[in-house]
């Protein structure tokens, strides 16, 4: 990377960040792109040279906040025995990290909003993807082992989705605790349900 490249990738950094700092004190509506330029001294022009709108911007914190997630996962998942242990861990991430991150508030007004351009549903769309594909290695793995059943791994990805999705609508109004409960006890319904039966 030459110098010119590093300048360019420190202004970008430094623009995300004061955009980020803003999002989590305002939400998404209410934080403007002069707000942005203000707190960076930017220009607007720089801003939409590094991320062409506000909603590429906040798409960018998106992909920041999942590519931690991932990194997370990753330096945990050898812990997990089985996968059930598996399912329970990633449940638990799932309140520690989504519920209780800085962001979750303004990607929730992000993702709701009527005005999403067409670039923004299909990065939606790209998220989602990558999300059932997180669930479905994950359930795949239970099978492979002989842990779950063998049945429609893509359909149960999506159930797990809709799952966690549907927890954390709700989850946000109580304690960790009470949402670390209540996630365990999602995941133990849905393995009851894929649970492969012992041999008789």
């Amino acid at each position: 990377m030459n110098k010119k490249q590093i300048q360019s990738e420190q202004t970008r950094k430094k623009i995300a960040e004061a955009a980020r700092n803003l999002f989590v004190q305002k939400g998404y509506k209410a934080t403007s792109i002069e707000e942005i330029t203000a707190a960076t001294g930017s220009s607007k022009g720089n801003l939409y040279y590094h991320f062409k709108s506000k909603e590429g911007l906040f798409l960018y914190l998106l992909d920041e906040w999942d590519r931690e997630w991932i990194a997370k996962w990753k330096e945990k998942e050898h812990l997990y025995t089985t996968s059930a242990d598996k399912m329970y861990g990633f449940a638990e991430q799932m309140v520690r990290e989504d519920l209780n991150h800085p962001l979750t508030k303004a990607a929730d007004e992000f993702f709701t909003g009527d005005d999403k351009t067409c670039e923004v549903e299909d990065r939606i769309a790209e998220m989602v993807a990558e999300h059932l594909s997180f669930n479905r290695t994950l359930i795949q793995q239970g099978v492979d082992r002989g842990e779950f059943r063998a049945t429609d791994v893509q359909s149960l990805a999506i159930v797990l989705e809709a799952l966690v999705i549907g927890l954390s609508k709700i989850c946000p109004r109580i304690d960790i605790t009470q949402a670390l409960d209540t996630y365990r006890l999602a995941i133990q319904v849905f393995l009851h349900g894929i649970a492969a039966k012992p041999e008789s």
